[in-house]
């Protein structure tokens, strides 16, 4: 996919993004991605399910990227607290478990997507721009893993 075809879309304004993740090298590479891309701002970082859920409620971003793996709250339990405290909070999940079972999951409860982390380098950006006009985005490694595929 070529960039340049959403950059307009994140031109117009700054989309605020919450990292929750509780490996930090990846979030920093995540972060470092997305602050090299006009138009997009991260706004926290959370480490587990509830940290994210706070952070969520209190800054209210425009998107939550998510990996499904995390302690003290698993990000499908997280995923669904944040609908019920923010519902306009659109869900990216960005995780390396790509279980038939865990996809079906993640996006049966109105998640925006889902990319696999060794996919991240190439999707992520693509996919929050997707996102941001409104869109679902499946990493393609998951095709026909998944209800939709």
């Amino acid at each position: 996919m070529n960039l340049d075809s959403g950059r307009d879309v994140l031109e117009k304004a700054t989309f605020q993004i919450l990292v929750v993740d509780d490996h930090e090298p990846w979030r920093r590479f995540v972060c470092s991605l997305l602050q090299k891309q006009a138009g997009l701002q991260v706004v926290g970082e959370a480490t587990d399910g509830l940290e994210a859920i706070q952070k969520v409620t209190e800054r209210k971003p425009d998107l939550v990227l998510l990996d499904i793996g995390l302690p003290n709250l698993n990000g499908l339990l997280t995923a669904k607290r944040i609908k019920q405290e923010v519902p306009g909070a659109k869900i990216l999940f960005l995780t390396q478990l790509g279980d038939p079972d865990v996809i079906k999951a993640a996006l049966s409860d109105g998640t925006c997507g889902f990319i696999l982390k060794m996919d991240a380098a190439s999707e992520l950006l693509p996919a929050i721009e997707a996102i941001l006009r409104g869109e679902k985005f499946v990493s393609r490694a998951t095709e026909g893993l998944h209800p939709e595929g």
